[in-house]
This record gives structure tokens, sequence and C-alpha cells, in this order.
């Protein structure tokens, strides 16, 4: 069972990253998906989440309007398109995997929730 999350990188302010992630050994169908982030010295923060039909999406609030999440279940993949990025967007992305259950991502994403967690991958974002 593994998660693998990629797409990281440097760009500069107001540039656009996609970050993928990708399961293996499992099938996303039945899982929500949470993409988490963590900047140095900060605790890990919720940032989207996405259901395992993709009807229900949460968006943190300073990501919303800027981040899409989205899944190709078929594929076994999700994804965050990140627009308009900004300095503090710089952190280490990571995706996490939860048991779809009634209310999962509405109106918040828990690291609580999540039953498989992949290794973060870096977003630094220059000014």
């Amino acid at each position: 069972v593994q998660l693998q999350a990629s797409g990281g990188g440097l760009v500069q302010a107001g540039g656009s990253l996609r970050l993928s992630c990708a399961a293996s050994g499992f099938t996303l169908d039945d899982y929500a998906i949470g993409w988490f982030r963590q900047a140095p010295g900060k605790e890990r923060e919720g940032v989207s989440c996405i259901s395992s039909r993709g009807f229900s999406k949460f968006y943190g609030s300073s990501v919303k309007g800027r981040f899409t999440i989205s899944r190709d279940n078929a594929k076994n993949t999700a994804f965050l398109q990140m627009n308009s990025l900004k300095p503090e967007d710089t952190a280490v992305y990571y995706c996490a995997a939860a048991e779809q259950v009634v209310g999962m991502c509405v109106g918040t994403v828990r690291i609580a929730d999540m039953r498989y967690w992949g290794k973060g991958t870096q977003v630094t974002v220059s000014s």
C-alpha cells in the first residue's frame, strides 16, 4: 500500500503547479483524498479534500479560489492544481487517503481521519 505525491518544485509567485497523488497496492475508489502541507516550524495543516466519488470538496481558507482538487479513479490518482501561488504556500505537501464515510470532506479535512500517507513533495514559491 503506497501513496506517492509528485509535481512539486520551485516556482515564482503567481505561477502554477499541479501535484499528483498516485496510489498503488489499493484502489482509491473507496477512499477520500486529503492534501496537507507543512511549512518549516509550523504544524501540518489541511489544504483540501475530495470525497471518494468527488461529490464533496473542501478547501482551506488560505487556498480557496486558487487551488482545485480533482481525482481520476480510473487512473487511481488524485490531483491538486495550484494557481496564483504565493510565497506563503511554500511547504512540503502530503497526500493522504481516508476511508470514505458520510461527511468526509464536508467542511473540513482532518489529519486523524487519514489512514494512508504518502511522502511529501516540496513546493517552493519565490517572491
